[in-house]
């Protein structure tokens, strides 16, 4: 599916950050030193690699449609979604699989990930890129009858920089809002740089021309008729949130049983017209079984977990598609800690992994190449930067990064003084005092603890001692909980961001982004980050130049080590007709809505 999610949870365009946090499921051997048993840190015999390019992106039926009907949508995952059910507040992925389907972005994008013409809203730009005119469709409107209005869409950067907004979302991208920071203070009770024109149409002014406009702009309202008499601090847990959430897409809520099941029926005043399904049922599944529902037919569609894809017994009733995320997963170092007061990532000089060296010597050591072969058999790969190949444009073919070197990482801890003085097979820090470091991973499917326990040996086998947090994988919810608010019991974590459209990387690494989850900052990454954002960055090619620079000077400093580069899988029932998950597809804002059935029952696998 179409997922036009900005990074670090921000809604669609914006800064949505979906948290596609879903732990890595599986590892492969951690014999031998993380190498394979050729000595080539390969994936092994029994490995059967993908063609992950020659993935099909649309589903192959050619049977006639039949009238209505209703889908079984499985969300994979272990644990239950949290039920922050709007893009204004959630933080994680599960949340957004469910909102997904009434709550989307009111923009579309096309091939080059910039926002066009065929979504629920549209934009203009006055001559000198400063102020961006955002028109929502006349025929848009609430789930509960309501248009949804001009209004509704300030309304939602209102929240957003209210000073008792705790979500990730108020970020650079918000502070270039001109008023923003003085309406943040409390200096001024509106943002004067936010125009209501008139009931569809508003005008928002930036302090600099930012091109991340054209693919990130923050792309959902929130209703003010429903709000406004909430306070701020409390909407994050109040009914039109976690209860009764109402939305604009093609479906709507007609049941919740919260954290594990949701019953959706067709939005019948849907703007670009009735969908095709009569409803949609969600329901939670753990990933364990998820191959056994989709072969008896109890589930029609799902994201599937690429650790179970193996084309000799994939399912016959079921059609996949796959391609490139606008993803990855990564290691992350704690540096510092996030000051919610100021809005600002404030480093430790005495964390831990304040060194480089030994940051850079944690990534060497991680056998991603055999962990992508081996458990994602060729649909995830070591990653080299973090701006993910899915950006044509901006990704940096030519960057190494920090891959698979344990020769290198011994060398570099070596070098940094960080020896075994005691001979008890671990490494002491520079002054000699005992090094143990700990690791927060996330559960998942039956093998996620395999891979945790691979990437510790890897670090074992370079002399560093790292062990699980509480000595186990944490929960989702209790993971991120946890990260976010910088827990001093974790100096690494373990994830992966869903970058969304929005190619600019200051939502996940600005000084002052919430989802800077290492708390990393430097006037030179200060800098990169606002130079790709520039006036000048509206030429192509002098952005890509600054963020080929800046991709090699987070590689050099390693707050963050990408470790792979992913491959989504969707699998989809043999009666499932008309869905297409390319980027850009000119029916995309109405992908949902545009999916039809073929027979009244799944077929089943014989």
């Amino acid at each position: 599916m179409v997922k036009h999610w900005k990074k670090g949870i921000l809604p669609v365009l914006s800064a949505i950050l979906v948290l596609s946090l879903t732990a890595c499921s599986g590892a492969p051997s951690a014999s031998n030193g993380g190498k394979s048993s050729d000595g080539t840190g390969g994936s092994g015999s029994d490995s059967k690699q993908v063609n992950a390019t020659a993935l099909a992106k649309a589903v192959k039926n050619d049977t006639a449609p039949i009238k209505g009907g209703v889908i079984n949508y499985a969300l994979v995952s272990d644990t239950p979604f949290e039920g922050i059910l709007n893009p204004v507040f959630y933080d994680g992925n599960p949340d957004f699989e469910v909102f997904q389907f009434f709550y989307p972005s009111l923009f579309s994008i096309d091939s080059n990930l910039n926002i066009d013409d065929k979504g629920a809203a549209t934009i203009s730009f006055s001559a000198d890129n400063k102020a961006v005119t955002v028109k929502i469709d006349p025929k848009l409107n609430w789930t509960d009858g309501n248009p949804v209005t001009a209004e509704d869409y300030a309304f939602s950067y209102e929240v957003i920089g209210h000073k008792d907004y705790e979500g990730p979302r108020y970020d650079s991208f918000m502070t270039n809002i001109v008023g923003m920071e003085e309406y943040h203070a409390g200096k001024a009770k509106t943002i004067s740089g936010i125009n209501v024109l008139n009931e569809k149409e508003v005008t928002i002014h930036f302090k600099e021309p930012n091109p991340s406009v054209k693919s990130g702009l923050w792309s959902t309202p929130l209703e003010k008729k429903v709000f406004q008499n909430i306070p701020v601090k409390d909407m994050a847990g109040s009914d039109p949130v976690r209860k009764n959430p109402i939305g604009y897409g093609p479906f709507k809520i007609k049941s919740m049983v919260t954290g594990e099941s949701v019953e959706f029926v067709k939005n019948k005043d849907y703007f670009h017209g009735e969908p095709k399904l009569d409803g949609l049922h969600l329901k939670v599944v753990n990933p364990n079984v998820i191959t056994e529902a989709l072969k008896s037919g109890e589930i029609d569609w799902a994201s599937y977990p690429t650790t179970r894809y193996d084309e000799a017994s994939n399912p016959k009733n079921v059609q996949f598609l796959g391609q490139e995320e606008l993803s990855y997963s990564y290691v992350g170092f704690k540096l510092g800690k996030f000051d919610q007061a100021k809005s600002l990532n404030i480093m430790d000089p005495n964390a831990k992994l304040a060194n480089k060296s030994l940051r850079q010597a944690l990534g060497y050591a991680l056998n991603n190449e055999q962990v992508g072969k081996q458990l994602f058999h060729g649909l995830r790969v070591p990653a080299t930067s973090l701006i993910p190949p899915a950006f044509k444009g901006y990704h940096d073919t030519n960057a190494k990064g920090i891959t698979y070197d344990p020769d290198k990482a011994k060398k570099l801890l070596d070098e940094a003084g960080y020896v075994d003085t005691n001979g008890d097979g671990y490494r002491e820090d520079p002054k000699g005092k005992e090094l143990v470091l700990h690791y927060a991973a996330m559960s998942g499917d039956a093998t996620a603890e395999s891979l945790a326990k691979f990437y510790l040996q890897n670090w074992k086998d370079v002399g560093l001692h790292v062990e699980l947090v509480d000595g186990r994988l944490l929960e989702f919810n209790s993971f991120y909980d946890r990260v976010q608010k910088d827990d001093p019991g974790i100096d690494i974590f373990g994830g992966a961001w869903g970058t969304g459209s929005d190619v600019d990387p200051g939502g996940l690494y600005g000084r002052g982004a919430s989802f800077n989850y290492s708390r990393f900052t430097s006037e030179e990454n200060d800098k990169l980050l606002k130079e790709g954002v520039s006036v000048k960055a509206f030429d192509d090619n002098y952005r890509k130049d600054i963020y080929n620079q800046w991709q090699a000077y987070m590689s050099e400093e390693a707050p963050i080590v990408p470790t792979l580069f992913r491959y989504s899988l969707e699998a989809l029932n043999n009666r499932v007709a008309n869905y297409d998950i390319t980027r850009g597809k000119e029916y995309g804002a109405d992908t949902f809505a545009n999916i039809t059935l073929t027979a009244e029952k799944a077929e089943a696998a014989q």
